[in-house]
């Protein structure tokens, strides 16, 4: 492990320099172990980090996105407008197909070229600098949406509860504190105590591999365990809630988030514990009425046979491997946004809350 000094760790992502720079972003795929960055120059190399999980958790993918649209029309600065304008579109539908589940993507795109469109007279290198601002922009929102969200959060903790979480929605899920572990740390900063239980996160161990370094980098009391653990861990009474992120959510409050979700919600339901969601208004999708018009995302069977390179399946077994699931709305005791608490999760409290800033695709 490169460094255990939380002042040492470097932004999840950020942009380096002005229209020319680049994306430097930390590389996920080699945490624990290693901590390196990475430079990102073109949009395909963002495209590859969205897909490869370089870069990961929605509100990073969206932040990702908004550059990686400023790498994409950089090179069509000298053309025409309609030159310009056609670069856009193509950067914006390639980026889109890098994954499908999390929102925030689309939303960045979506807001990215919302914003060239009501700039008709700037020309081609303007609009560049414009939208970079953008960006920028969509980052520090970003970075504030963390902390509104974690100080919301942490008012519903006791000093010294457990909490358990699943996958990672930590800083390195954002471009700031996190969403569900922006919780944690809001909550420590304000003098309670807190302890964790991590959940692996199979197949790809974003809870062993992040959100435990995470919490260890930032002296937050934390536990991992297997995700077939959780069950019995709740029922031994030793977490008194569960909070997590989400990749996208309906207008009922159905929430998709990493597989092995709606496991946890279920659990904690059958054990009477508070399951708690902490996202942005804009991983809403008002769009979709329910959890079941959510596309979810299957990823490669090699993730499972072949995890980390080492083959632990039979040659030609048959995988079925989504990277996401739904929890339902009921299985929600409240949303955590940077606007407030959504309590109960029904569509009328969501669209109270959230209202036309949700993306509505």
């Amino acid at each position: 492990m490169a460094t255990t000094n939380p002042s040492d760790i470097p932004r999840t992502l950020s942009w380096q320099g002005e229209t020319t720079g680049c994306l430097r972003m930390i590389d996920q795929t080699l945490l624990p172990m290693e901590l390196r960055e990475i430079d990102c120059d073109s949009v395909e190399q963002v495209w590859e980090a969205i897909r490869a999980l370089r870069v990961r958790g929605a509100p990073a993918i969206g932040v990702a996105a908004a550059y990686g649209v400023v790498l994409g029309v950089r090179s069509a600065a000298s053309g025409t407008r309609d030159e310009f304008d056609a670069a856009l579109d193509k950067t914006a539908t390639y980026l889109a197909s890098s994954r499908p589940t999390a929102v925030n993507l689309f939303w960045a795109l979506d807001r990215m070229r919302q914003f060239a469109g009501g700039h008709p007279e700037a020309s081609p290198s303007e609009l560049t600098a414009l939208l970079l601002d953008e960006a920028r922009r969509i980052d520090d929102e970003d970075r504030a949406m963390c902390a509104a969200i974690g100080r919301v959060g942490a008012e519903l903790l006791s000093d010294g509860d457990a909490v358990l979480t699943h996958c990672n929605a930590g800083g390195l899920a954002t471009a700031g504190d996190g969403t569900a572990l922006s919780v944690f740390f809001a909550a420590a900063a304000a003098g309670k105590k807190i302890e964790v239980y991590v959940d692996e996160t199979r197949p790809l161990l974003q809870g062993a591999r992040l959100t435990q370094w995470e919490l260890m980098q930032r002296n937050i009391p934390a536990t991992l365990i297997c995700d077939s653990m959780a069950g019995w861990v709740m029922k031994q009474g030793r977490v008194q809630a569960v909070v997590t992120g989400a990749d996208r959510i309906a207008a009922n409050g159905d929430a998709a988030n990493k597989i092995g979700t709606y496991s946890v919600a279920t659990l904690a339901k059958a054990h009477g514990i508070p399951f708690y969601v902490a996202a942005p208004t804009s991983t809403f999708d008002l769009a979709l009425a329910d959890g079941s018009q959510i596309p979810i995302e299957e990823r490669a069977a090699e993730e499972i046979t072949h995890g980390f390179g080492r083959q632990t399946a039979p040659d030609n077994a048959r995988v079925f491997n989504p990277a996401f699931d739904v929890t339902d709305a009921s299985l929600i005791e409240a949303i955590f946004t940077e606007r407030g608490v959504i309590r109960p999760v029904t569509t009328e409290n969501v669209r109270k809350m959230v209202g036309s800033s949700a993306a509505d695709n």
